[in-house]
């Protein structure tokens, strides 16, 4: 969660050897969120973590890691903030991308972002997913909200193999070969 002591914990995930890190922008109403989360959401606004605090969070924190970064959020906070003066903004602070957890992949599709599939996404869904993401997928494995678990769920494997054959992990690795060619 974007908070003032994000960047000090960015660069130890960076030196531990993360591939890119997920910032949250803490919202008031996470719904999918489990405790955790939450807890840590609420921390952030006490902390005065309102949009533009965590646009310039991501930017302090962008200086000082050279993984991908990728704000995760809900749209109501862009809706309030303007889609497309987040999607701008974002960018210029470092974003490589953004997860927006409650954005259906129909709406919005000018939004350059990372697509959610879930359990519950059916074929069709998981292929236009497949077909607008912003690189890869963010498969969320189970109904209800997120938390710690003491085993994988047994929807993840069938997703995996959907996943797989809609084709966004190839499209990922090829965009990963042209930018590094």
């Amino acid at each position: 969660m974007a908070g003032p002591e994000t960047p000090e914990l960015a660069r130890a995930a960076e030196a531990g050897g993360a591939d890119m890190i997920e910032i949250g922008f803490p919202f008031s109403d996470p719904l999918a969120d489990g405790p955790v989360i939450r807890r840590a959401a609420e921390r952030a606004l006490a902390q005065g973590m309102r949009t533009a605090e965590c646009l310039e969070n991501l930017r302090a924190i962008r200086e000082q890691v050279a993984v991908p970064l990728v704000p995760m959020t809900y749209a109501s906070l862009l809706e309030a903030y303007g889609w497309e003066r987040f999607a701008t903004n974002a960018r210029e602070a470092g974003a490589a991308s953004l997860i927006v957890a409650d954005l259906p992949v129909d709406a919005h599709p000018e939004l350059r972002r990372v697509q959610l599939v879930a359990p519950t996404s059916t074929d069709e869904r998981i292929a236009l997913a497949a077909e607008r993401t912003d690189g890869w997928l963010y498969l969320v494995t189970v109904a209800g909200t997120t938390g710690a678990r003491a085993e994988l769920s047994p929807a993840l494997a069938p997703l995996v193999a959907a996943e797989e054959g809609a084709g966004a992990l190839e499209r990922f690795v090829a965009q990963l070969r042209a930018a590094l060619a």
